[in-house]
């Protein structure tokens, strides 16, 4: 800024740049105009016109008719911005293009790409192939070829499903009953980043355990001296940050044990993992960075897989243009940066023409709307480690294994016969900026902890058994390269050959006794993190580990071909964890110990403000709301209620609980479930004072939820952040006006 203001770039007009942290400034940018840009980008050919045009990545080069897609409204901002990224940059090149042909002239354009489809969503036939491929030469070709890699996917596991899982990570973890509400966030928010690293754990540690396997194979090769190295491409910024400090740094999330891939542990000298945000890629691409570490960021980038700089006649070093004084300036190593990097976790899809060849293996964790993303993220580990041929000219098979990337021979849908049914009437339910003030916020509570005095001892009455069921979580796959069937999914039939993969490499590794340490620490650092436990840790810790250590030997049930061990991977040890916390009990003769709720710390409260989303359901407009609808869920009753809420003297503000990610943690039967109340109410009369009522009709856990909330509400009070709370069941319409009296 400092050197803009020098330079006369920028005109300060409000603040001091050496005192204040806020600035209003007022700067000049000009456009170009047409001959400028015409004779910039063509000074090499001086004044020729009827020009030849080869555009290269031209899935990146086509006109867009639609100005926004049907389901913008439907969209999320963060959906939204990547469809206007990718407009811009589908359009950006034909309109220099046209700039030039007014000037110019370009008698023809020749299009190269190797994804020849429109960019997802944008265009008038989103995801399908561009109707003026002429000649193509495609990946199944440049696979059977033996031109690339071979990428093997999940083609089969141990639940018989017909879409393996790991097909698919996203969308698997996204299947109704994996993801608790809370974990959902509200419409507007992304899932919890933990909550996907909880479900995604399984499938990692696979794949990292067939990376240490391959990592040790190259260490011990005479041929090849460089790292293999593994991919994992996430949704957003939270999610890769989470990842990687769990991966790179073993900052675990509560509930998530340790990764326990060391290949990937950054030490003090080398960063063999790295973090890789789309910001850093977009802003490296285009030249348009201006930060150190971006800049540090690609050259690392371009240097995966690279040992050595490449030496000119005089042995010297050939580094890139300008690392040699940025490597100075940040008193870098100069070596290649890359060189080390192991694992790389992106948010980005890294950029086309990056040409590290080293990729073995890839995990998605991020929803993929189409074929060309699919292939691109794919195509980043098909380049070959080597082109030498054998004794017979051919050269050897050379795999990539990925996770997470449903990649599909025919990259869109059949038409459909006949005309579609009318859509359903849908309805857009936000919040309401004029209605601030009716703003209501909550807190996200994960489980409860008790005051600890002397003792501490486990509910053997009450506690639950843990199953570890395969069926939920598969714990062996089967692998295949790219055959396909008649209607695109990848076929376990056809040519090549079929690899497992599976838990062995990662339970080879692990003892029972290590879970019982890990799981017993945790739960100690949690009481001690409180500040109202008065155990020492070196009288805590031998009575935890002691209690865990008898739960699972007698309380976890282990089914085929699930293993014991597999008490290290989320969710089993987040469960483990979750059910010995709940029924941990101190020392009662001491007096009762109340209850405090163990807070989410990455997202924070959660409000009404987070609520946008499209619904076909019943709604009804109200008043004393910070959304503009009342979702219901019933027929008559939640309408009902609703009416009195909105209209009754004490009322200032509710909202019903629909997109809201407000639930109620409780057990049963062993298992973690949420509650899902109806109404949050805010009274004129009683200052930060909020009511939960729950119109509830017949119900088997009645008593159970009723129990979990009111359970919820004293914890949450004892804390003493956020007001009081209370909860109300009423049976019908006519026990809501007294519930609010």
């Amino acid at each position: 800024l400092f050197q803009q203001i020098a330079n006369g770039l920028v005109n300060v007009k409000e603040g001091d740049p050496e005192i204040d942290m806020v600035l209003k400034i007022e700067s000049t940018r000009y456009l170009e105009s047409d001959p400028a840009l015409v004779n910039r980008l063509l000074r090499d050919v001086k004044g020729k016109k009827n020009i030849m045009v080869f555009n290269d990545e031209a899935h990146h080069a086509y006109r867009v008719k639609v100005e926004r897609p049907e389901e913008w409204e439907e969209m999320d901002g963060e959906d939204r911005d990547a469809w206007l990224s990718d407009k811009t940059e589908a359009t950006i090149w034909v309109d220099g293009l046209d700039r030039i042909h007014k000037l110019r002239g370009i008698n023809a354009c020749i299009d190269l790409s190797a994804t020849p489809y429109f960019l997802n969503r944008v265009g008038q036939e989103a995801n399908r192939p561009f109707p003026w491929v002429v000649s193509d030469f495609g990946l199944i070709d440049a696979i059977e070829s033996g031109l690339v890699k071979i990428p093997q996917l999940a083609i089969r596991d141990n639940t018989g499903s017909d879409i393996p899982g790991y097909f698919n990570i996203w969308e698997w973890i996204m299947q109704p009953g994996r993801l608790t509400a809370r974990e959902r966030g509200g419409s507007r928010a992304s899932p919890k980043p933990e909550a996907i690293l909880k479900w995604a754990h399984t499938p990692i540690a696979m794949l990292g355990g067939l990376w240490e396997k391959t990592l040790a194979e190259w260490q011990e090769s005479v041929d090849e001296k460089r790292p293999p190295v593994f991919i994992l491409v996430c949704k957003n910024t939270a999610l890769a940050n989470v990842i990687h400090d769990w991966l790179a740094n073993g900052i675990c999330p509560v509930g998530i044990p340790p990764a326990k891939l060391d290949g990937f542990r950054n030490t003090s000298d080398k960063n063999h993992t790295i973090v890789v945000h789309s910001k850093v890629v977009d802003e490296t691409d285009d030249g348009t960075s201006k930060g150190d570490e971006n800049r540090w960021m690609r050259f690392t980038l371009d240097t995966v897989g690279k040992l050595d700089w490449p030496r000119d006649t005089m042995g010297r070093d050939m580094m890139p243009p300008g690392f040699l004084e940025l490597a100075e300036k940040l008193e870098r190593p100069m070596h290649p940066p890359g060189r080390d990097v192991r694992c790389i976790v992106s948010v980005a899809m890294l950029t086309e023409g990056w040409d590290c060849n080293t990729v073995t293996h890839v995990v998605g964790l991020r929803p993929f709307q189409s074929q060309l993303l699919c292939e691109q993220v794919v195509g980043r580990a098909l380049r070959r480690a080597s082109y030498e041929t054998d004794e017979n000219g051919l050269m050897r098979e050379e795999v990539a294994k990925v996770f997470g990337v449903p990649f599909q021979l025919i990259p869109f849908k059949a038409n459909s016969a006949g005309s579609p049914p009318p859509a359903p009437k849908r309805h857009h339910v936000r919040s309401m900026p004029e209605k601030a003030k009716l703003e209501i916020s909550f807190p996200r509570v994960e489980g409860y902890a008790q005051e600890v005095r002397n003792r501490i001892t486990l509910d053997w009455d009450k506690v639950p058994s843990l199953s570890l069921d395969p069926l939920n979580i598969p714990p062996e796959v089967e692998m295949k390269g790219m055959s396909f069937s008649d209607d695109g999914r990848p076929s376990l039939l056809g040519p090549g050959k079929i690899s497992g993969a599976s838990l062995r490499e990662f339970r080879e590794k692990r003892r029972v006794q290590e879970l019982v340490f890990e799981a017993a620490a945790s739960l100690t650092r949690e009481y001690r993190s409180q500040n109202r436990c008065e155990i020492p840790v070196a009288s805590l810790f031998p009575q935890i580990a002691k209690l865990v250590h008898e739960y699972v030997q007698t309380r976890v049930t282990v089914k085929e071909p699930a293993d014991l061990k597999d008490l290290f991977l989320s969710p089993y040890y987040g469960w483990l964890v979750e059910i010995l916390r709940e029924y941990l009990q101190g020392d009662t003769t001491a007096g009762e110990a109340p209850e405090l709720p163990l807070l989410e710390q990455s997202r924070g409260a959660g409000s009404t403000s987070d609520v946008d989303f499209w619904t076909g359901k019943d709604v009804r407009e109200v008043v004393n709301s910070h959304l503009n609808y009342v979702v219901a869920d019933t027929k008559q009753w939640e309408q009902s209620a609703a009416y009195l809420i909105d209209t009754h003297p004490r009322v200032e503000a509710f909202v019903k609980n629909a997109g809201l990610g407000f639930g109620i943690p409780y057990f049963n039967n062993g298992e973690p479930h949420e509650f899902i109340p109806d109404f949050v109410i805010r009274f004129k009369d009683r200052e930060n004072f909020h009511l939960i009522l729950e119109t509830k009709g017949y119900d088997k856990l009645r008593d159970i939820k009723e129990s979990a909330a009111k359970r919820w509400c004293a914890a949450v009070n004892h804390h003493g952040g956020f007001g009081t709370w209370e909860f109300k069941m009423v049976d019908g319409p006519a026990k809501v006006i007294p519930a609010l009296r």
